[in-house]
């Protein structure tokens, strides 16, 4: 395996995943939101709402917090009505929200990847090239791997920044990320985007263009929705251990998806689509 021909084919594709801003624009979008306008939203209502709306806001709030463990609910003792709706609101019922990101990341690059090639034209000079098929499917894999993770990161940071100045005046000191954050980001993060790779170049090399590789691979956001339901319920929380467990199991998938990927892959398949 040559892994200079690899990255030869990863920063090909990236150079030209850079000029397709039809692909981009939508997908920053949502990132925006989670990062600036969400925050910004749970973090000053409750600055200038009446604490009569917030208690009534907090009421459901109290039972899912029974559910909580006990290390967990403790970092809400002695809080006020607003820090309590603010650091469950942001620490907690948004985290979830955040996979969805890796996914729409590595969708975009990944659907791009043998599809685009056939949209531009550049398919056949790709084919006919000396990298193996192993290398060839490895370095649209890379090329889908670095940007989904580098965005997903950064929309974090955005994220931390935006949470700790909005709320700097209830707190009154910098207190985000949690404990629970960390895993999310460097264990979770990154298995959600190859998992969202490694399916989206797989379903790429089949289909004929963007966007039906693309919608087909949406369907990877219903992991993230029940992740969304069962911490909005009570029914799963997304504590250290369970984020590692989670985190695990979709590597494995992973590791599983990537096999088969590169043992089903065959350029000839491609060549008889031209």
């Amino acid at each position: 395996m040559n892994w200079r021909s690899i990255w030869a084919i990863a920063r090909k594709d990236l150079k030209e995943v850079q000029q397709n801003k039809a692909a981009w624009i939508p997908a920053l979008v949502l990132p925006l939101i989670f990062a600036i306008v969400l925050p910004i939203l749970f973090t000053v209502l409750p600055q200038v709402l009446p604490v009569e709306d917030i208690q009534r806001e907090l009421g459901d709030m109290e039972t899912l917090l029974k559910n909580l463990p006990p290390t967990i609910r403790a970092i809400f003792d002695g809080l006020k009505l607003e820090q309590m709706f603010v650091l469950y609101m942001t620490a907690f019922m948004l985290a979830p929200l955040f996979l969805i990101m890796p996914l729409m990341f590595s969708s975009v690059v990944g659907a791009d990847s043998f599809v685009g090639e056939r949209e531009r034209k550049t398919m056949e000079a790709l084919l006919y090239s000396p990298a193996t098929d192993m290398e060839l499917f490895l370095g649209k894999v890379l090329a889908a791997l670095i940007p989904a993770i580098s965005l997903s990161w950064l929309t974090y940071l955005v994220y931390i920044i935006v949470v700790n100045v909005a709320s700097f005046n209830l707190f009154g000191r910098v207190w985000f990320p949690l404990p629970t954050w960390w895993p999310l980001m460097f264990w979770l993060t990154p298995a959600f985007a190859l998992l969202g790779i490694s399916a989206t170049v797989m379903i790429s090399a089949r289909v004929k263009t963007f966007m039906e590789a693309y919608q087909l691979t949406g369907s990877l956001v219903v992991l993230v929705l029940g992740l969304v339901i069962g911490q909005a319920t009570g029914v799963l929380y997304l504590g250290v251990e369970t984020v590692m467990l989670v985190g695990t199991l979709i590597w494995i998938l992973d590791v599983v998806l990537i096999r088969a990927g590169i043992r089903g892959f065959k350029r000839s398949m491609l060549i008889t689509k031209l």
